[in-house]
């Protein structure tokens, strides 16, 4: 018993013992809200592309600098939001996003400028923010030991299936105009999202829980060692950064970011470029983030069944064979999609997951937040970048088929990058098993 703590004992019924372990629910909340976040905002924004730079003339490179200017907020706050998930947990950070998501939303629904544009996706860049990824996952992190790929699979499987909502967001611009379209989106946001937040809880411990749901005759709960809002032990945030396995995880995702960042957002663009239909180019955009399922889902069971930086760099492999066969289609060989869509999807979605296995093997479970964020922050360059180079690449030579092959290149350094992650030395204390 700790001399400053108030330690006191929870008995386990066989009714708890029979009861659905809560952290499922968390999953399944963060499920959902993925899948809209994801639907809406990350993949839907290629449906936005053409009618707005149609109705205002702006160049490629104008209107994708929105959704970059988008990844550059949110990385710049994800070290933020990081220590505050930590601290805090993640239930009041997600209802904020709600709100200031769904009001950003509503705010593009009445731009009329460029200035305005991109400042109503500053306004969802910090609503996607306080809901992101980062404290989602930090939730998951903290309820789910052994079974955390799992759980991460199955959460950040939502976001893939948020690809299904690219026809209906179409559809939805299509018929109501684009406008009208972000104000019943951002009015959705608040209805969906607010209610879901209300499952999330910090730490099971606070709840008289074990991680993964497993049970025992007795838990030792030490308030003041599990504090319901305390700043959880672990290396300082500059501390983060002194690991070279940081800085390698890092860059590579760096990369990656950049590939996903101009895919996503100019698949439907570069497909109309070739001739084909917007409505078959919106279904394309769809199917690509839910076929990462399969890859979001494998390579968590492969990353907890052999050395994750392996299966990293599977990912960088099959990410590699993607854009190859998309920057082939240019040739009219139309073939080439179906290989496209199952190495990119794949590739990309295992690389999700993995890099959550990767960050989790080399730092704490009370360190994942903070770490997490601050990794995020680093790779947002690549996100930043992405999306304008594809578009610069369009506006001066009138095709996208150069900035594929050269992305290609660049998954194959991400590739090596990840070969030469340094080893993990962490020894797990105790405490840390126990939480």
């Amino acid at each position: 018993m700790s001399r400053d703590g108030v330690c006191f004992v929870i008995m386990y019924t066989s009714e708890e013992r029979r009861r659905l372990f809560y952290g499922w629910w968390i999953v399944g909340a963060g499920f959902i809200i993925s899948l809209f976040s994801g639907g809406v905002i990350f993949y839907g924004f290629t449906a936005l592309f053409e009618p707005i730079a149609s109705e205002f003339e702006w160049s490629y490179v104008q209107v994708s600098l929105a959704a970059s200017l988008r990844g550059m907020e949110m990385g710049l706050l994800a070290p933020l939001v990081g220590i505050l998930v930590d601290s805090w947990g993640p239930r009041r950070l997600i209802v904020a996003g709600a709100v200031i998501m769904g009001s950003g939303l509503i705010l593009l629904g009445q731009v009329n400028s460029l200035a305005a544009f991109y400042g109503s996706f500053a306004v969802i860049a910090i609503g996607i923010s306080a809901m992101s990824g980062t404290v989602m996952l930090t939730s998951v992190v903290n309820w789910f030991r052994r079974k955390v790929a799992l759980a991460t699979g199955i959460m950040v499987s939502g976001l893939a299936i948020g690809g299904l909502l690219i026809p209906v967001v179409t559809l939805l611009i299509d018929e109501c105009g684009w406008r009208m379209a972000m104000v019943i989106l951002g009015l959705c946001a608040w209805v969906v999202v607010i209610p879901l937040a209300l499952f999330f809880r910090h730490r099971p411990e606070q709840y008289g829980h074990l991680p993964d749901g497993e049970v025992s005759s007795t838990v030792i709960v030490e308030e003041n060692r599990v504090p319901a809002q305390g700043t959880p032990a672990g290396v300082s945030a500059a501390g983060i950064g002194t690991r070279r396995a940081f800085w390698h995880i890092s860059l590579a995702t760096m990369l990656q970011m950049l590939i996903m960042s101009s895919v996503s957002t100019h698949i439907m663009p570069y497909l109309t470029s070739i001739d084909v239909s917007r409505s078959a180019a919106s279904l394309v955009a769809g199917v690509v983030p839910l076929a990462s399922i399969g890859g979001r889902l494998g390579f968590g069971w492969l990353g907890d069944k052999f050395n994750p930086k392996i299966v990293a760099a599977l990912g960088c492999v099959l990410i590699t064979l993607g854009m190859l066969c998309f920057g082939g289609l240019i040739t009219g060989w139309t073939w080439l999609l179906l290989p496209f869509i199952v190495c990119f999807s794949t590739g990309w979605g295992g690389s999700v997951v993995v890099r959550v296995v990767l960050i989790r093997k080399y730092y704490s479970r009370g360190q994942f937040g903070r770490t997490y964020g601050f990794l995020i922050g680093i790779s947002t360059f690549g996100h930043v970048a992405g999306a304008p180079l594809a578009g610069w690449v369009f506006d001066e030579w009138g095709a996208y088929f150069g900035a594929w092959f050269a992305m290609a290149a660049l998954a194959v350094v991400s590739l090596v990058i990840f070969l030469t992650v340094p080893p993990s030395r962490r020894r797990v204390p105790p405490s840390d098993k126990s939480r």
